[in-house]
């Protein structure tokens, strides 16, 4: 119990309002065909946050003050650009789902409910100054909520289950949009600022000096990560399970956030539309606030810039109020979002894998060969979902 906590913060990037998006097309356009989806990105993320606590883990550093180490200046600067504007258009999106959420739950304006995510996401991370357990059980509470509004909607839609696990366990893309859809949801789930971020976490617990304190630290880790993980996978799958058998069934193609709370309603009754509204307003609460914290940890390691706390605080959320006050389109500037990260996500994994490659900073937490392989596969998969999700984007085909 002492070990829980971290991957539970980092877990929230795996059910934002992005994931919302993407897993209601999937399952109102292409049933249960694309569940799958859900469950292989959610091994991907397991592999690749455990990487990222093994890094912190093994060199009592987080991987943007170990790539400032490794890399050169030059590089560094380079991911310092990617890396803080990557956080910045992630907090955006994350911002926004709460955003909607008071929108869609309480009819508030999108300024007010901008002004109202801005000040609740700063007073969650202003939690930090107690100490970053009361921001994990903050964080872990309101990971609860959507969990246990998602439980309401999976009891009041009444989905096939042999067909849900069907198609969980059986790959399968109906149609070429249906490949644009998976590799949007891919794209929605595997995010660069937790791959920063868990490596910083874990340094709150990592009093341990000698191998056998550390590896033990590591397992307990493993432990937190495959539970937190697993948690957030239900939350997708539920999703689009979900959205597949409320919307799927009759012949709603539903490719928004407000059109899923709209249809909702007439459908299964104002308890399902209101769960889902506090299930959108709890997840852009969480991912916002996460999002905060990643682009500090972002802003501080990869060129060591001094920089006021507060001030970090506020360049991170500063995006999404721009966003809603200028009048853009909440669905647009998500989808520009997912765009930044295709281009951030191989600029995180790279370097993790160069640094956890080397025995000389990892020592006996060094990856073994088949460790190699697998990632470089990971990675490659990926990088190759995320750029065909920007190709799609830039082609008008999104």
């Amino acid at each position: 119990m002492k070990f829980l906590g971290p991957a539970f913060i980092v877990s929230v990037a795996y059910i934002d309002p992005g994931n919302f998006a993407t897993n209601i097309s999937g399952g109102s356009l292409f049933n249960y065909s694309l569940v799958w989806v859900v469950l292989w990105s959610n091994l991907m993320a397991i592999f690749l946050q455990i990487m990222s606590a093994k890094l912190g883990i093994a060199t009592e550093k987080n991987l943007t003050q170990m790539c400032r180490e490794v890399f050169s200046k030059r590089t560094n600067v380079v991911l310092y650009i990617v890396a803080a504007f990557a956080s910045m258009a992630t907090t955006m999106a994350e911002f926004l789902g709460g955003v909607l959420g008071f929108y869609l739950l309480l009819g508030i304006p999108l300024p007010a409910g901008a002004l109202l995510t801005a000040v609740i996401t700063f007073c969650i991370v202003c939690l930090q100054r107690y100490g970053q357990r009361l921001v994990e059980i903050v964080i872990t509470l309101l990971v609860a909520v959507i969990c246990g509004a998602y439980t309401i909607e999976l009891f009041l839609s009444k989905p096939d289950w042999p067909q849900a696990a069907l198609h969980t366990l059986l790959p399968s893309l109906p149609s070429g949009q249906a490949v644009l859809i998976a590799v949007g949801m891919l794209g929605a789930t595997v995010m660069p600022h937790v791959i920063y971020l868990h490596s910083q976490l874990v340094q709150y617990r990592n009093g341990c000096k000698t191998f056998e304190e550390k590896a033990r630290h590591l397992r307990m880790e493993k432990i937190d990560i495959i539970i937190a993980m697993n948690i957030a996978f239900i939350v997708n799958a539920a999703m689009v399970i979900v959205s597949a058998t409320v919307f799927y069934s009759r012949g709603l193609a539903v490719t928004s956030i407000e059109m899923a709370h709209k249809s909702l309603e007439p459908l299964l009754g104002a308890l399902s539309s209101g769960a889902f509204g506090v299930a959108l307003l709890a997840s852009g609460f969480s991912s916002a606030t996460v999002g905060a914290m990643a682009g500090e940890t972002v802003m501080d390691g990869f060129i060591d810039l001094k920089m006021p706390l507060y001030l970090r605080r506020l360049l991170t959320m500063l995006p999404g109020f721009a966003v809603v006050l200028a009048g853009v389109n909440p669905m647009k500037a998500l989808l520009l979002s997912q765009v930044s990260l295709s281009f951030a996500l191989p600029l995180a994994i790279i370097p993790m894998l160069i640094i956890t490659g080397r025995k000389n900073l990892m020592g006996g937490f060094v990856n073994k060969p088949w460790v190699k392989v697998l990632g470089a596969a990971i990675a490659s998969a990926i990088i190759g979902m995320n750029l065909v999700l920007l190709y799609l984007t830039f082609t008008g085909s999104v």
